[in-house]
């Protein structure tokens, strides 16, 4: 945060149609350790709070559809069974040891039929509905804050966004990214009292655009007025393995404006994000660090299932691991390289490819940061350095 914190005073931001939106009360704290799939604390790895804030995040979300039929569906995924066994004790682990930890929700959690997105082909129609018990899952494996600013979690239209909201609700994940009263950002409170807002941004119908500098710049500098960190999550830029560069222009894909990701984050950072997060290319992208804050321009595919294509550097899903003081300043950063296996679910990867092929984007990218990241995935710029 670089402004004064004004105390438990609700946070009221305008959305991208200009309603005022206030965030729920059951917005603002983690859900009860004790309830729930999301474990009691003895399954959990102990965050260190002492004096800095542990981030995860990482790319895509979306762990099977059974639209347009079940066959889509992960046949491992069942009531009851451990994250262990889908995607390996260690990725589990890190995800766990995360004061926060975020992803990008592709898709509905939806139960019903319901109405979904038009489609000219529907047997070509990415339209993404998983069963709305899987935000018990993503709670048991730590992730309390999720973007829902993109191109899919409008697939089964309002109805599927109403249900998606209410299963992460009930198992204490925070959201933001609708253009919606209620939804427009969240806040997550953390154990300590240390406040952390989200705010997402993508070009897609229904939610906060990212084309808006200005009225993004608005909702950032209200939330770092209100919060001690702030996360700034984008859907953007053009998609594809020949898509992995930023390029400091606009970018479109299949005729639609995907936006200036560096220009957006730059703004995002002057106006008070902390950290800005990029997924939507479904490849990695470089990294930055800007003010002293972290920008993570695409994190990629991190669990995919089925409907994806995985070839390539469209398979890799790291996993950024990032220490912060409670200014927003970053003071270590690591990249845990895993690797979409099978269908789509991520393992660690040992070979480090998802490290290594985002160091040298980086590299190429930005030169003038002189930042550079090691064959373990520590990131290492003047002033910084590795989690350890």
């Amino acid at each position: 945060m670089r402004a004064p914190v004004c105390g438990s005073a609700m946070v009221r931001l305008a959305a991208a149609l200009a309603v005022v939106a206030c965030l729920p009360g059951a917005l603002l704290a983690q859900a009860d350790p004790a309830a729930g799939p999301a474990g009691t604390e003895s399954e959990r790895a102990e965050p260190d709070t002492a004096g800095t804030v542990r981030l995860i995040a990482v790319g895509d979300i979306m762990m099977g559809t059974d639209f347009p039929d079940s066959s889509y569906l992960d046949p491992r995924i069942a009531p009851g069974v451990a994250a262990d066994d889908l995607i390996g004790h260690e990725l589990v682990a890190i995800l766990r040891s995360g004061d926060v930890v975020f992803g990008n929700l592709e898709g509905a959690l939806f139960d019903r039929d319901g109405e979904s997105k038009r489609c000219r082909n529907m047997d070509a129609c990415y339209a993404f509905r998983s069963p709305e018990w899987y935000a018990d899952l993503l709670a048991d494996m730590g992730f309390n804050l999720m973007s829902l600013a993109n191109n899919h979690s409008g697939d089964f239209l309002a109805s599927g966004r109403e249900a998606t909201m209410a299963a992460l609700e009930r198992n204490g994940i925070v959201f933001g990214g609708l253009a919606q009263s209620g939804a427009v950002t969240g806040t997550l409170e953390l154990a300590d009292g240390t406040r952390v807002g989200l705010a997402g941004f993508s070009p897609n119908k229904g939610t906060v655009s990212i084309h808006d500098l200005e009225g993004m710049g608005r909702i950032v500098a209200d939330l770092d007025r209100t919060h001690d960190l702030v996360v700034v999550s984008f859907h953007g830029g053009a998609e594809g393995a020949d898509r992995t560069h930023v390029t400091r222009e606009d970018e479109e894909f299949y005729g639609e404006r995907r936006g200036n990701v560096y220009a957006f984050a730059h703004a995002a950072v002057d106006a008070g994000a902390d950290v800005v997060l990029g997924h939507g290319p479904h490849v990695p992208r470089a990294v930055e660090v800007y003010g002293e804050r972290f920008i993570a321009y695409s994190l990629g595919n991190f669990w995919t299932w089925a409907r994806f294509n995985l070839r390539g550097p469209n398979g890799l899903a790291p996993v950024l691991d990032l220490e912060l003081e409670r200014d927003g300043r970053v003071v270590a950063a690591r990249i845990h390289s895993a690797r979409q296996t099978g269908l789509g679910s991520p393992r660690l990867d040992p070979a480090g490819r998802a490290a290594r092929l985002i160091g040298d984007l980086s590299t190429e990218d930005f030169p003038e940061v002189d930042l550079s990241i090691d064959e373990s995935g520590r990131v290492t710029w003047e002033g910084g350095s590795g989690v350890d």
